[in-house]
């Protein structure tokens, strides 16, 4: 039997408040190509954090958290520099609610042997490694929330919260951006959580139900409440990191509330970092422009920056927590709005 031996070296979490990447940012502006335009992206996202009537909804795509980019998320959620965060679910269950338990990502190489890593039972994202008997222990916990759940339909934000609520209740997770969440009244959605750990566990539970009725989930509620979220902001701005659901899920919201029949304005800001090309008409790649075309992303305050997440991000989200304007923000808790235990 094959050893995880090679589970060695721990994936490391970049810290934005440990350098201030403002000098650089400066001269990527009199730079050209990706450079000024990162650097248009992070005073655009400064300005939406200056614009303390603007509700920022950061939506991730892609293996960000495995990646070295948790505490990029804490950190801004923490100091109240997103309002809402809308992703996939293999960011939320299978990375961050993963390390929450107290488990790890490590250094991995794009080229071992795939066979001989799956016979020691490891997983491999790219050049970075999970342990699948881990991860199996995060699909049965996801489940063991369902289990202790009265059964209905919830949205994602709804089981999410319990996520967070099992971590505070257990202990566990800190610097997980679930605990915090829940712990802030941040609402995190996740369109598609059967397509992560929680579907595993959400199979089971329903699978052993004996034809009882489970715990499901309702994506349009989902929609409903990310909308009611727009209505209710007004003003909002959006931090897309990579494309896909999370990016038009967030879009979409402006549009729904026109339906509703409520008077809403675009997207009034709204950020990309992508790596995706828009000339095969694929979601993740389609530019901020052409979302004004659907009505979702106002024109102004727009910026596309094709660059690779890990590099970018950090810069992005470090310039934007030394200029300070975050202090001024207040926390939404838009988690309190949508339960309506705010008045």
């Amino acid at each position: 039997m094959q050893t995880k031996d090679q589970l060695h070296t721990e994936i490391q979490h970049i810290d934005i408040k440990s350098f201030d990447a403002t000098p650089l940012l400066k001269q990527f502006e009199l730079m050209a190509f990706q450079a000024r335009n990162l650097a248009r992206a992070s005073l655009i996202y400064d300005q939406m954090l200056k614009d303390t009537k603007c509700a920022v909804i950061l939506c991730l795509a892609g293996s960000l958290i495995s990646a070295g980019l948790r505490k990029v998320i804490y950190d801004l959620m923490d100091n109240n520099m997103v309002d809402a965060i809308v992703s996939t679910g293999a960011i939320i269950v299978d990375q961050d609610f993963f390390e929450g338990l107290g488990f790890k990502h490590y250094v991995g190489s794009p080229h071992a042997d795939d066979d001989e890593l799956m016979q020691a039972h490891i997983d491999r994202i790219y050049d970075t490694y999970i342990d699948e008997d881990e991860l199996r222990i995060c699909d049965d916990t996801t489940r063991d929330i369902a289990n202790g759940l009265p059964p209905r339909p919830y949205s994602s934000r709804e089981f999410i919260w319990h996520m967070g609520k099992y971590l505070v209740d257990n202990k566990k997770g800190e610097g997980s951006v679930v605990r915090r969440a829940y712990e802030k009244g941040v609402p995190i959605f996740v369109p598609a959580l059967s397509d992560s750990s929680a579907g595993f566990g959400l199979v089971e539970h329903q699978y052993y139900a004996g034809g009882k009725t489970t715990v499901s989930l309702d994506s349009a509620k989902d929609f409903l409440e990310l909308t009611k979220i727009k209505i209710e902001a007004k003003t909002t701005g959006l931090l897309m990191i990579g494309g896909g659901v999370p990016k038009n899920f967030a879009q979409d919201t402006t549009v729904a509330a026109e339906i509703l029949g409520a008077e809403v304005d675009m997207h009034k800001y709204a950020i990309q970092i992508t790596v995706a090309d828009e000339r095969d008409g694929g979601l993740s790649g389609s530019t901020l422009k052409e979302a004004h075309s659907w009505g979702k992303v106002d024109q102004g305050a727009e910026q596309m920056v094709f660059a690779e997440a890990t590099l970018a991000f950090p810069l992005l989200a470090s310039f934007a927590y030394h200029q300070g304007h975050w202090k001024t923000r207040k926390e939404r808790n838009f988690n309190a709005f949508l339960d309506g235990k705010r008045s």
